[in-house]
C-alpha cells in the first residue's frame, strides 16, 4: 500500500497488492518529498495490501477502508479505522499507520492541499459582492477539525459523498489512459469538502448542545473536552481486547477518574465500561461468523476473562448463548442442505 500519503520517500509497503494514485494537478514533484507536504497537490489514494507501516505528517485527509482495520496513532491518540467508519485528519497532523492482516485490507483515503479546505469555507460563507469584487481573496485562518473516527450512518453527509466517490473511482479502469482529468479530480475533491463542511458545522452544534447540557459556559472548555472524550472512546474502540480500567481510560482523556465518568456519559448516554462491554460483544459477534475459533478462543480474544461471564453478556445483548448464535446465524436454517 505505497505512500499512504503518497509523500514520503520512507515508504515501506510489505506484501502490496496493488496502488492508485489520483491527482488534482497536473504538478508532481512535491509528491517525492517527505517533508514538503505543505505544497503536495489534492490526491486521491486508493490501494490494498495485507502488511503495511508509514510514520509522518501529511495534508488535510480523510481516511476509510474495507475488508480489514487500519490502526493509527497520532498525538497520543488511537484510532482503529474498519468498514464502520472514516478517520479525520488535519493538515499538518504527525501520525503513523498500521496494517497487519491475512487478507488485503482496501484503503481509500482522500488528501487536500494546504488552504483548499478555507477556500472552499469562504466561498460558502463569504457574500456574493464579496466573491465577485475580491475572487481571489485570502480565506481567513486555518481550518482545525475535530479529528476521531466518524461512523458511517445513514444520515452523515460525509459518508455518502465518500462512497460515491470509491465507487466512481472503482469503475475506472486500470490502464494509464484510463486515468481521470486532473480537473475532475480537482471537482471531486471540492465537492467533498463541501460536505465535510457541512459534517463539521454538524458537528459544532453538537459540541454547543453537550456544552450546553454539562453546564460549561466557555466554548473553549466545552471544545477540549469533547475533544478528550473522543479520543478516549477511540482508545477504547482500538484498545479493547485489553485489560482496560476506568483509571486507564480517564488518562488517555486526561481527566480525573470521575470526571471522565460523569462526563463520558454525559456526551455518549453510556457509561466507558458500557461502551467497552458494547465493544467486545459486537467483536466477538464478528468472529463467531467469520471464523472456526472455539468459544473460549473468542471470548479471550475479544478481552473477557470468564467464559460464564461472556455467554451471559452475549445472550442478554443477541438474545441467544454465542453457540446458538453461531449456528443460526452463520448458517441459518434455509441455507442447510438436509443429509441426502
Amino acid at each position: 500500500m505505497p505512500g499512504e500519503s503518497a509523500i514520503s520517500d520512507a515508504i515501506k509497503p510489505q506484501r502490496t497488492r496493488r496502488a492508485r494514485v489520483l491527482l488534482a494537478s497536473h504538478a508532481t514533484a512535491s509528491l517525492g518529498s517527505a517533508t514538503d507536504f505543505a505544497s503536495c497537490p489534492s490526491h486521491v489514494l486508493q490501494a490494498a495490501g495485507r502488511a503495511y507501516y508509514w510514520r509522518g505528517a501529511g495534508p488535510l485527509s480523510v481516511k476509510m477502508f474495507r475488508g480489514g482495520t487500519a490502526r493509527y496513532r497520532s498525538g497520543g491518540a488511537r484510532y482503529a479505522v474498519g468498514d464502520a467508519s472514516y478517520l479525520l485528519l488535519n493538515h499538518g497532523q504527525e501520525y503513523e499507520i498500521a496494517i497487519e492482516s491475512d487478507a488485503p485490507v482496501e484503503s481509500f483515503c482522500l488528501f487536500f492541499r494546504a488552504g483548499l479546505a478555507e477556500e472552499v469555507a469562504r466561498s460558502l460563507a463569504a457574500r456574493p459582492e464579496s466573491l465577485l469584487d475580491g475572487p481571489h481573496d485570502a480565506p481567513g485562518g486555518p481550518l482545525h477539525f475535530y479529528e476521531r473516527t466518524y461512523p458511517h450512518d445513514t444520515g452523515d453527509v460525509l459518508s455518502s459523498a465518500l462512497f460515491g466517490l470509491r465507487a466512481a473511482v472503482a469503475r475506472l479502469g486500470a490502464g494509464p489512459d484510463d486515468a481521470p482529468s486532473p480537473g475532475w479530480v480537482d471537482e471531486q475533491m471540492r465537492a467533498v469538502l463541501e460536505r465535510l463542511l457541512a459534517r463539521h458545522a454538524s458537528v459544532r452544534a453538537e459540541v454547543a448542545a453537550f456544552g450546553a447540557s454539562a453546564a460549561l459556559l466557555r466554548p473553549a472548555t466545552r471544545d477540549e473536552l469533547y475533544r478528550r472524550l473522543h479520543r478516549a472512546r477511540d482508545f477504547v474502540a482500538d484498545a479493547f481486547p485489553e485489560p482496560l480500567t476506568l483509571d486507564e481510560m480517564a488518562r488517555v482523556a486526561c481527566l480525573s477518574p470521575n470526571h471522565f465518568l460523569r462526563t463520558f456519559k454525559a456526551l455518549f448516554g453510556q457509561s466507558p465500561h458500557q461502551y467497552l462491554t458494547e465493544r467486545r460483544l459486537a467483536e466477538a459477534r464478528r468472529l463467531l461468523l467469520a471464523t472456526d475459533l472455539t468459544v473460549t478462543e473468542v471470548c479471550l480474544c475479544v478481552g473477557f476473562v470468564s467464559l460464564g461471564s461472556f455467554s451471559s453478556l452475549f445472550a442478554r445483548r443477541f438474545g441467544l448463548s454465542p453457540e446458538r448464535y453461531r449456528r443460526e446465524h452463520r448458517f441459518p436454517p434455509a441455507a442447510r442442505v438436509a443429509p441426502g
